[in-house]
């Protein structure tokens, strides 16, 4: 292939390990000069964007057929702006581009991502529930989220005085269930704030 890698992994191992630089990368994805008389050879990377492997409907921009993970951090989910950060080992995490974490991540390992079509699977989000303490709130949130076909990934509960935080890690097909959902939470009796986090 183009450059002496025989697979897109052994590119991908190669940027991981940091032994390429941004310019490197850069000329790696110029498109060379056509010749005359000779048809141009295929290029191993297209700059158009095409679906990573996987269905995960994240496109990684110039590779195809890589494994992507969303980020536990910040759990993305569309349409959230993303970006990837090329992992050693472990294929792109994808990250949402507000991600404090991007901070403090080798700028020359991340990658423009994307995206793609709905494949129909669910992301997990993060939401947090404030509310003024009383008997049957958690039942009344539950139910809310049952009722919308919510699935709960993960409760965690806490009261103090008069007041009560719940966090749960729950799983969506887009944001615009989310909000839907949120909204729904913040109408039950006695919650002051429902937002994801």
């Amino acid at each position: 292939g183009r450059a002496g890698y025989s697979a897109v992994a052994d590119f991908l191992a190669t940027v991981g390990r940091g032994e390429l630089n941004t310019r490197q990368l850069q000329a790696l994805f110029r498109e060379p000069a056509p010749q005359t008389g000779e048809p141009a050879a295929p290029a191993l990377f297209q700059h158009k964007a095409r679906t990573s492997h996987g269905g995960s409907g994240i496109l990684v921009v110039g590779v195809d057929k890589l494994l992507t993970v969303p980020a536990k951090c910040c759990k993305p989910a569309p349409p959230d702006a993303i970006v990837g950060f090329v992992t050693r080992g472990r294929g792109v995490t994808i990250h949402r581009a507000n991600c404090s974490n991007l901070a403090t991540m080798d700028a020359e390992r991340l990658i423009a991502a994307q995206w793609g079509q709905a494949d129909g699977g669910a992301f997990e989000v993060d939401i947090e529930v404030d509310a003024v303490d009383r008997t049957g709130l958690l039942r009344d949130v539950s139910d809310t989220l049952a009722r919308e076909r919510i699935n709960v990934v993960a409760a965690n509960t806490g009261s103090r005085d008069t007041s009560a935080r719940m966090r749960f890690t729950v799983e969506v097909n887009d944001l615009d269930q989310l909000s839907r959902v949120l909204g729904l939470l913040e109408r039950v009796p006695g919650v002051t704030g429902a937002v994801r986090r």
